[in-house]
Order: structure tokens, then sequence, then C-alpha cells
């Protein structure tokens, strides 16, 4: 399979090229943090005249260079590739966190450590060494990169392939990029993969042998480890649906007769969420102009994973589609969050009623929004009115999105509001919000 080509991420680590700061390429694993960063980076550094004795490159995860996970021994050779100071230097090292921390030896305190962050900052020092890393997310996420390195760490965070991508390194019919997708979701390797049997397996041996293995080890998890996969199919289930610890505590003893306090679900769903795994998604009152805490929805980083881990029994693409909304929105570092909008009204017996709506997605950058609508059918009059009815309700001039499944020509409605097909949106018109929002 030819290398895909990640360009929103090449274009970050660009950016941030020689700003003095640590860059720490972060994401799921198996998401193509590796090739990004050696490859495609590494690539574009040659190409812009960076002779091969300034890349100084160390994959810690391979047996050979095991000397180096000591953080005595990394920093030894690490100071020794840097020979002349006329140059520039690019620190490549993939997953960091192989650096064990041991005493420091120049305190007398046995539980004084150091480890692969002091050696790093430490490299800082050296004004031309530029340094970027990976890092495994079952032990080194977005949380410990902002807390270990202070502000002296750029994080650039690595998603699964979004439909573009995926569709523009897709090798078969165009026309069923979509369904794969939908199906198989956007790790790169499904890409490579020939049949249905060895994506389906590839991504269920990553759910059970890889990620769930990740969370267990990570958080010291000692309990009923069924717990954790049943968790995650019953949140799988129901993507975008509105849920909250208690009602999950309430699943578990009706129809898993298991009992599990809301308190441990909602621990275990914070770790899902620090391993990359699932997004969780506010309700935020439009009109109210407030969050409502609960309940929440919660969404899969990536919906391949999600059908894997329900072994490929639940594949409603009116939610999948949701779920591919989001994560393309989230990919491009907008803010997201699930609309509310209440209104009053007049039953049949003429009494006020108060009820509310939901808008799926209220999406924002600064002070700039807009609101988008993922229908996946509207074969008619009626339906257009009540999928747009939270959307006409909203008294603002923000722009007002409905996305549906099917391939349409995109227009306007008499309300303002903008309809387009899902694929023209992940393949073009959400990069056109991307420069304008």
């Amino acid at each position: 399979m030819e290398r895909i080509e990640r360009n929103y991420y090449l274009n970050k680590l660009i950016e941030k090229r020689g700003n003095g700061r640590v860059k720490v390429v972060t994401g799921i694993r198996r998401c193509g943090k590796s090739v990004l960063l050696f490859d495609i980076f590494g690539d574009y550094l040659k190409a812009d005249g960076v002779g091969d004795d300034q890349l100084i490159v160390l994959k810690l995860d391979v047996a050979k260079n095991a000397r180096y996970r000591n953080p005595m021994e990394l920093d030894q050779y690490l100071r020794e590739q840097v020979t002349d100071a006329s140059k520039q230097y690019y620190v490549l090292i993939d997953e960091i966190q192989e650096v064990k921390s041991i005493p420091n030896p120049w305190l007398n305190d046995e539980n004084a450590k150091i480890g692969f962050v002091d050696i790093l900052l430490g490299l800082l020092d050296i004004k031309n060494v530029d340094i970027y890393v990976t890092g495994s997310n079952s032990k080194m996420l977005s949380t410990d990169v902002m807390t270990e390195f202070k502000d002296r760490g750029d994080e650039i965070h690595v998603n699964p392939l979004m439909y573009k991508e995926f569709y523009s390194a897709y090798q078969g019919d165009k026309s069923r990029a979509w369904q794969e997708f939908v199906t198989y979701g956007g790790l790169p390797r499904v890409l490579s993969l020939k049949t249905d049997k060895e994506k389906s397996q590839y991504l269920q041996d990553l759910i059970k042998k890889t990620y769930l293995t990740d969370v267990i080890e990570r958080n010291h998890i000692q309990k009923d480890i069924s717990i954790l996969d049943d968790l995650l199919k019953i949140v799988a289930s129901s993507i975008g649906s509105l849920t909250n610890p208690k009602k999950l505590e309430n699943t578990f003893a009706s129809v898993k007769q298991t009992k599990i306090d809301d308190a441990t679900i909602s621990i275990y769903l914070s770790y899902f969420a620090e391993a990359y795994l699932l997004r969780k998604v506010e309700q935020y009152d439009i009109k109210g102009k407030k969050y409502i805490n609960t309940p929440q929805k919660y969404y899969l980083t990536d919906v391949g994973l999600r059908n894997a881990q329900l072994n490929f029994r639940q594949q409603e693409e009116t939610h999948l589609m949701e779920n591919v909304v989001y994560n393309e929105l989230c990919i491009r570092g907008f803010n997201v969050d699930v609309g509310v909008v209440e209104y009053n009204y007049k039953d049949e017996q003429g009494k006020s009623k108060r009820t509310k709506l939901e808008v799926d997605f209220v999406v924002n950058r600064g002070n700039r929004r807009c609101y988008i609508q993922s229908a996946f059918a509207i074969p008619d009059e009626e339906k257009r009115l009540q999928e747009t009815s939270s959307l006409r309700r909203i008294n603002d001039s923000y722009h007002k999105i409905v996305v549906v499944r099917s391939h349409i020509v995109p227009w306007y409605d008499e309300n303002g509001i903008y309809y387009i097909g899902l694929e023209d949106f992940c393949l073009d018109y959400i990069d056109e919000l991307d420069r304008t929002l």
C-alpha cells in the first residue's frame, strides 16, 4: 500500500518547527504516529535540505536500542550526536515512554527520580537542537504531556484517518469508499488488508489485546476486567444517545445482572477517554447560554473499533454517520457540544407546556459558531420540518447546516438553512468551514 499523506498533521509539525519546545506526537495506537514523524516529516526535512547527519533518529521499542531506555544512556547518546554548533539538529524519538525513570544520581534522595522529561528539557538548552517524540497512549496521554512538560511542550494529537484521507488512499471503487469507512473505520492498516475477515479480525484483536489491555495496565485495574469490556459494549451500542453513569449503572443491573456503582462507571469512562477510545460531549442550552451537566453523549474515536467491539452486529448507519461527523469536527480542532433548545407551546387542551429540542452539534471556535444537524434522510417536507425544528427556533445569525447521507446538490431553504450531502461535507465543505470559522 502506498503511503498515506497526512498533510493536516504535517503542517502542524512544520508550524512548530524550531519553536524551542518539545513536540510530542500523541494518539491512539496504530493511528500512524510513527509514520507521520519518521517517514512523512522526516522526508519533508530532507527535501528542505536537512542532511542525514542532522537527523538523530531513535526508535526505543526496538531491541537493539534497549540501552537508551536508561535516561542517562539516552542523554549521553543524544549529546554525542550534536557535534557541530553551526548545524541545526533534529531529534526524532519513537515511543519515548519506554525510557524508565531511575534514582537521580545527583541527589541523595531515594524518592528523587530522573526520566525522559528531564532529559528532553535539558536538551532544549542546546540552541541548535529541535526535538520531536511520539508517546504511546497507554503511558503518556494528553494530560500527562501538559503536566510533565508544563509550558515547554506542544502536543500534536493524531487521530485515525479522516474520511478525506481514507478516500484519497482507497484503492477500490470509490463509490464503495464510504461503506468501507463506516464499517471498518480509519486506522491506516485497514486499507492494506484485503478481505472482510482480515479487517474484522485486525480490529477485534486491537480492541481486546491492545486497547483494553492498555487501560487495564495503565490504571492498575485489579477487579473483574470483563466489566470494562461490557461497559465499552454498552456505550458503543448507544452512540449518539444521551446517557450518564447512573443510567449505565441501571443498565448493568437490568441487562447484565451485575452490580457496579455509578462512581466506578464514571471513572472507567474517564479511562476510556484518556486512552482516546471515547470522546464525551456535553449538553449546551443554546438560549440559556449554559452547560447542562448531565446527561451527556459519547462517541467512539473510530467507528471501525466501535463496530468491532460489537462484533459488527449493530451497524445502524444513522448513528454511525453522526459519529463520523462528530469525529471530523473534532479532528479539525473545533469545540463541539450537543445543543438544546427549549421552547413553550400549548397542547390540545390549551395548557402551556415546555419542551426541549436537540441540535446535534454546536460547533465553536473562539467567538464564531455554527449549528449542524445530522439527518440520514429527508424524504419529504414533513421530515424536513421535523429535522430542522430546533434550528428554526434559534434566533441568531450563525450558520445552520443539515448534513444528509445522500448525494444532493447543496441548497439553502427559506430560513437560510444549508443542506449538503455527507460525502461532500467530509471531502470538501468541512475544510472550508475550518478556514472560515
